[in-house]
């Protein structure tokens, strides 16, 4: 009974791993993720029936094309040898080049990224000024009407997919009542009208977001509000207020933070329903349009670059809540 109770003892106060320890970790995890990417793009060339120089430049491309392409991806090497050197370059920026304007991939997954990203921003930051306040909220008030009322509103914007809500909104906003602008992104330098372009994209993309963030914090709110310092804060006579956003939120919001991280990644991949729909120039509609060309080089770069953004921010948000939560350390 003793030998128990010391050893619960032992485990609550055992010392967190440190930072460094836990940012090593999730740094190799992150690195064998990309590592895995970058084994599943080389392996789809190799695993589909047929000559892989064939494959990548797609039927339009002339033998002597082929024939370059695969003298400069050294295909008759042996496969190990091939899997090095694709690595190698990816690890160096070389991610081949386009089929039929010779550009470097890089360079063409550079010039769309940006509007990708400020679409996952701008979608995520909205969903968040909404999904969290009304999470806070309805833990406050549990089983009240407003309580449901955000619940019922949580779950239908989770279960309607993000291309229905870009297709609706098109019609309505643009189509029927021309409040907004229909496809496109903008004069460039125009950057009010490049705000005005960004407003539909970013209400399809972030309205799902608003309900998953607000029955997130509701159930960690509802969580925190039964711990003991919350009960010897109120014992104490604080304000409400005070208790909910001083002490319960702060802590409440450290799961939020990982699924904001994941969040955002999710909506670089999210992101290509809008993009597509309201003729966007971006990451997903480029991936798109080569997918329909064939142009599987930069198919290729330009998945790669998400997923390593991907894994980017899924390590940050990671760090971030171990940074401010010692206990996550001890989860790897």
């Amino acid at each position: 009974m003793c030998g128990g109770r010391l050893a619960a003892a032992l485990t609550i106060s055992r010392t967190p791993a440190p930072m460094w320890s836990y940012f090593v970790k999730r740094l190799g995890l992150s690195a064998v993720i990309v590592l895995c990417a970058l084994l599943t793009l080389f392996l789809l060339l190799h695993l589909i029936p047929g000559d892989p120089a064939r494959i990548a430049l797609g039927p339009r491309a002339t033998p002597e094309v082929i024939a370059r392409y695969a003298e400069k991806m050294r295909l008759g090497e042996p496969i190990l040898t091939q899997f090095w050197i694709y690595v190698t370059n990816a690890l160096t920026g070389d991610l081949g080049a386009d089929v039929f304007s010779n550009r470097p991939v890089l360079t063409i997954v550079l010039e769309v990224l940006p509007n990708t990203l400020v679409l996952a921003i701008v979608a995520l930051a909205w969903a968040a000024l909404i999904g969290i306040p009304l999470g806070c909220l309805s833990a406050v008030r549990p089983n009240s009407w407003f309580d449901r009322v955000t619940g019922l509103l949580s779950v239908a914007t989770i279960a309607i997919p993000s291309f229905l809500v870009s297709i609706w909104s098109l019609l309505v906003f643009a189509v029927m009542l021309k409040w907004l602008p229909v496809i496109g992104a903008g004069d460039p330098g125009d950057y009010l009208d490049q705000a005005v372009h960004l407003i539909l994209p970013a209400f399809a993309v972030g309205l799902g977001w608003v309900g998953y963030l607000a029955r997130m914090v509701r159930a960690s709110m509802l969580e925190v509000m039964s711990e003991n310092y919350i009960r010897a804060a109120r014992a104490f006579g604080l304000r409400e207020r005070t208790v909910v956003f001083r002490y319960a939120l702060k802590v409440a919001v450290l799961p939020t933070i990982t699924l904001v991280g994941i969040g955002f990644s999710g909506l670089l991949s999210g992101a290509v329903f809008a993009e597509i729909v309201f003729t966007r120039p971006g990451a997903g509609k480029l991936i798109y349009d080569m997918v329909v060309n064939r142009n599987f080089p930069v198919v290729q770069g330009a998945v790669l670059i998400i997923t390593a953004l991907y894994v980017l921010i899924t390590l940050a948000a990671d760090l971030l809540v171990a940074w401010l939560d010692p206990r996550v350390r001890d989860s790897l």
